[in-house]
């Protein structure tokens, strides 16, 4: 392990450290950087997280994608966590906090605005940064492929219907840009170009007759501090963009972030706990459990915009779940690698 990933807490820790002062050091820098956007997506958040999740897109292995259906236990946990239970446990644990526990403390519209927002978080399961997740905690990358793509076809036809019943709205209005542009620059851009990639790699490697395995396992060495390089950058980025909210409204910051940070955890423990009984092995097991814990805060954010307004309750609570997903997801990454050896390496 590099220095790179030994130390990736630091680093997170000092980017979000840089991020916030940068942030209110040079506002206008940020203002203009975070405008640079199509369809609710910011192009250089875009281009960063496609640096990251390209080299694992080399590792995926298309032949043995046919070989999933014989281990279809980890997509079915995936898809009954994403679809069945982690939208409505959000839902409950919002209310127990904005209408209940922090009542006192918030305006009731207020509370509405927020409870809408982690909704919407909550139904959005993640695209793209799942392939960072899984590879830091070497995972599957096929599997993992399959469960995102899987993912995003359920998204389609189930995201508005779920959200409406959720949030008692009939009208939700999907904003397919946002929704197709990020599977476009997420999934199928870096997947085509890790496939030409690895081809490649593989022609390279026969004809000068050297290990095809350890060829792409080279590459993958040369690439990760870029990963890592363009996961840093995403925090400063993503922190530098709410700077002022992060300093100006800490408590409100903290109250949205309480009921994230429960939800986040405790769907991590359900879907763990389920995949340890159902004898998951690790390689499947990590990925599925951390994707059903991340989020698609592009397009909540989007839809909490359409819906609420920009400057709403619902579109801040969307954009504290931006903020808190990197560190949170770090720290399962580091649980689930020290639990490894609880599950089979099959």
């Amino acid at each position: 392990m590099g220095v790179f990933e030994r130390f990736l807490s630091v680093w997170v820790a000092l980017a979000i450290i840089a991020g916030t002062l940068l942030g209110n050091v040079f506002p206008a820098i940020f203002e203009v950087l975070s405008g640079i956007e199509f369809a609710q997506v910011n192009l250089i958040i875009a281009v960063l997280i496609w640096l990251m999740i390209y080299p694992v897109m080399v590792q995926v292995n298309f032949e043995s994608i046919t070989q999933i259906a014989k281990e279809p236990k980890g997509l079915i946990l995936t898809i009954v966590i994403n679809w069945l239970v982690k939208p409505f446990t959000m839902a409950l644990v919002g209310w127990l906090f904005f209408k209940g526990i922090f009542a006192d403390f918030i305006q009731p519209e207020t509370a509405n605005e927020y409870l809408a927002g982690v909704i919407l978080l909550g139904v959005a399961p993640c695209t793209a940064m799942v392939f960072i997740w899984s590879q830091l905690t070497k995972g599957d990358a096929s599997y993992t492929l399959v469960q995102v793509s899987v993912n995003d076809v359920i998204m389609i036809f189930a995201f508005a219907p779920i959200a409406a019943l959720l949030l008692g709205i009939t009208d939700i209005i999907v904003p397919w840009q946002t929704l197709l542009l990020s599977v476009g620059l997420y999934v199928v851009a870096p997947l085509i170009a890790g496939l030409l990639t690895r081809q490649r790699l593989k022609s390279k490697a026969t004809s000068k007759q050297h290990n095809v395995d350890s060829a792409l396992q080279a590459f993958d060495t040369r690439m990760k501090p870029w990963s890592i390089v363009g996961l840093l950058l995403t925090v400063v980025l993503l922190f530098g963009f709410q700077a002022e909210v992060l300093l100006t409204r800490p408590l409100d910051i903290a109250m949205i972030a309480t009921p994230l940070l429960i939800q986040t955890y405790g769907i991590f423990a359900i879907t763990f706990i389920i995949a340890l009984l159902i004898k998951l092995p690790y390689r499947i097991a990590a990925p599925a459990c951390l994707i059903g814990t991340s989020n698609f805060f592009e397009l909540a954010v989007a839809v909490a915009i359409s819906l609420f307004g920009l400057q709403s309750g619902a579109a801040l609570a969307t954009v504290v779940g931006v903020l808190v997903e990197v560190p949170v997801m770090l720290s399962l990454v580091w649980f689930a690698n020290k639990t490894k050896h609880w599950f089979t390496s099959s």
